[in-house]
């Protein structure tokens, strides 16, 4: 129960890794911000999953690339629960395309949620952790392409490279205010963005060949490194980018 009565906030939560992290926060006793975009019933399934855990959690829609939706988003979790001690920034989208077949509005879209809306987020859940006056927890759910360029992914690469430095930046700006900022770089990880391209055997052995530890991971495999990064366990570490990619990065 490493953050009982701790109040989370986890965008994009009602699948994949964002589901696995607020089910996790909910076994160690925190009361959970279910946030999605457009799926409610699975966000209440996950809102119902922790309640039997005996944790506490809401579910609450909101389009994190939207500074109004987010000062929703925010303002519904402190009219629950009173206060916000943890922001996991996880909403994302992946779309694949060739650097010269890229959309202006295609880029605008990729830019706008994996990047604007961590920002947009992350800006708001801190000046309601300042006016609480007890510190925090930031996380961003980065990815290995902060450092690896990605076949068909140059605008999803950009986004996460800028996802690396506003986590540097958050923990520089925010350290006196007592609220820490970290990042978590997950490698190939089999979830509802990818598992179409992964179907692919030509598509998965190309990804496997890149992958020294030769596997892919599921969104479990993220849970351990949220909890410990938003428990004090980790009081310590801030600014900093845990990499779970099986080896990829030193590939």
């Amino acid at each position: 129960m490493r953050l009982k009565d701790r109040v989370a906030v986890v965008t994009g939560s009602s699948r994949s890794i964002g589901r696995a992290i607020a089910l996790g926060y909910g076994r160690e006793g925190a009361k959970v911000v279910v946030n999605y975009r457009s799926d409610q019933g699975a966000a209440d399934s996950a809102v119902a999953e922790i309640e039997a855990m005996g944790s506490e959690a809401i579910a609450v829609q909101a389009d994190t690339s939207s500074s109004s939706d987010v000062a929703g988003l925010m303002s519904a979790a402190v009219d629950r629960f009173g206060r916000i001690d943890i922001l996991v920034n996880n909403a994302g989208i992946l779309i694949r395309t060739p650097l010269l077949e890229i959309e202006e509005s295609e880029w605008d879209k990729i830019l706008d949620v994996n990047l604007k809306g961590f920002f947009l987020c992350a800006q708001a859940a801190a000046k309601q952790m300042v006016s609480q006056g007890d510190g925090g927890v930031i996380i961003n759910m980065s990815s290995a392409g902060d450092t690896l360029a990605g076949r068909d992914l140059t605008h999803y690469c950009v986004a996460k490279g800028g996802v690396r430095m506003l986590t540097r930046q958050l923990a520089s700006e925010l350290a006196p205010h007592k609220i820490r900022a970290n990042a978590i770089a997950p490698g190939l990880i089999e979830t509802d963005l990818n598992r179409e391209d992964l179907a692919d055997p030509e598509f998965r052995a190309y990804r496997l060949s890149m992958i020294p530890f030769g596997i892919i991971g599921v969104p479990e495999d993220i849970v351990g490194a949220a909890v410990f990064l938003a428990s004090d366990d980790s009081r310590m570490a801030t600014g900093t980018t845990i990499y779970l990619d099986a080896g990829q990065t030193i590939a």
